[in-house]
């Protein structure tokens, strides 16, 4: 991690090395304690009115150094344009050190922690230098996630003190995955190849030209949507609009109504990612996601991916494109001479912390 990084990241917590989360196993509502420099328990007014932060002398290597004590679980949050990570140093074992139904706990937003999955770094499995594995908010476990990969390589980085340009390999659900850290602190990730044959996605829509699923109908609350269909390691639906639609204004989406029937269609099996996409310009696009397991969020790495490749299969966009998402842009090549998707961007230490859980 960057000093730049490090400072950032020791001046803009909420909980950080100088505090405690603690959640009993069952918690009731309300229950959450602070534990700050020997005040064992602060009511919430107290609470609310405390500068929390972590001095500046304290080095973010050296709160990573801390063992775990009975419960306690030391974290990282991470965040990639918004879309948020806890991040646990998970390289002693290769068994989660929380459970999904944990998980799901941590990272409520009102009574834990908060963020879209917690993500273990794990021993490297299957010739990689590290496994990853992540579960949805609400406990699930999806094949991988894009922005949490880029998350993964600066908390690799960050555990290991590298410094300067790196790569390294990753197992996933989905497969191997190279990310690439850059000397400016983006991150560049080799995705692999776009699956595009609909059993293998899946999805049961038919194919509509050579094996693949592009502008499928499908009906959702009494519309007619056309659909693109890809895989990225985890299923994607891809949608420019419905039949009645000339164009999808994506900011007048009332997300949160139409996405679940998306991601619970009888037509995918393992549900469904969806990203609803505006074009802007043929190297321009904007998107909202629906993620499966996990809502509405701020951006989805593979998605961004899915919308690239989609585009290009329906003669919308170029190969390389700027795609904007909820929280900042990130930029997608689908390269032709390998047919492996590249996606670049920023991924940022939040703050650090302990939990009981």
């Amino acid at each position: 991690m960057s000093p730049a990084a490090a400072a950032a990241a020791t001046t803009t917590t909420s909980f950080a090395a100088a505090a405690t989360v603690s959640s009993p196993a069952a918690p009731s509502r309300g229950c959450v304690r602070l534990s700050l420099r020997g005040v064992p328990c602060a009511p919430r007014r107290a609470v609310a009115s405390m500068a929390v932060s972590t001095p500046r002398s304290a080095a973010a290597a050296s709160f990573l150094e801390r063992r775990e004590s009975g419960r306690a679980l030391h974290f990282v949050k991470y965040q990639g344009l918004g879309n948020d990570f806890i991040m646990v140093d998970n390289r002693d074992s290769s068994v989660p050190k929380v459970t999904p139904e944990e998980a799901a706990k941590l990272c409520d937003r009102n009574f834990g922690i908060g963020a879209d999955g917690v993500i273990f770094v794990m021993p490297g499995s299957n010739g990689a230098d590290y496994t990853m594995r992540i579960f949805n908010s609400d406990g699930s476990e999806p094949e991988m996630c894009g922005n949490g990969v880029r998350c993964f390589a600066r908390f690799i980085a960050e555990l290991e003190n590298l410094q300067g340009t790196h790569s390294f390999t990753i197992h996933t659900g989905a497969g191997l995955i190279i990310p690439e850290i850059q000397s400016d602190g983006q991150v560049k990730v080799d995705m692999g190849e776009p699956i595009l044959s609909g059993p293998d996605i899946p999805t049961k829509l038919l194919a509509t030209k050579n094996k693949v699923v592009v502008q499928a109908e499908l009906e959702v609350e009494g519309l007619t949507w056309h659909v693109t269909c890809v895989s990225m390691g985890n299923p994607h639906c891809v949608t420019f609009g419905a039949k009645d639609l000339k164009v999808l204004q994506v900011d007048d989406l009332k997300l949160s109504e139409i996405g679940p029937k998306f991601e619970h269609h009888e037509m995918f099996p393992a549900r469904t990612n969806t990203e609803f996409v505006q074009v802007l310009s043929r190297s321009h696009l904007k998107m909202r996601v629906w993620e499966r397991g996990a809502g509405a969020t701020l951006a989805c790495g593979t998605g961004a991916c899915a919308v690239v490749v989609a585009a290009v299969l329906e003669g919308r966009a170029e190969r390389k494109c700027v795609v904007d998402l909820p929280g900042g842009p990130l930029e997608i090549e689908w390269r032709e001479d390998d047919n492996h998707v590249y996606m670049t961007g920023p991924a940022e230490a939040v703050f650090y912390g302990s939990v009981v859980h």
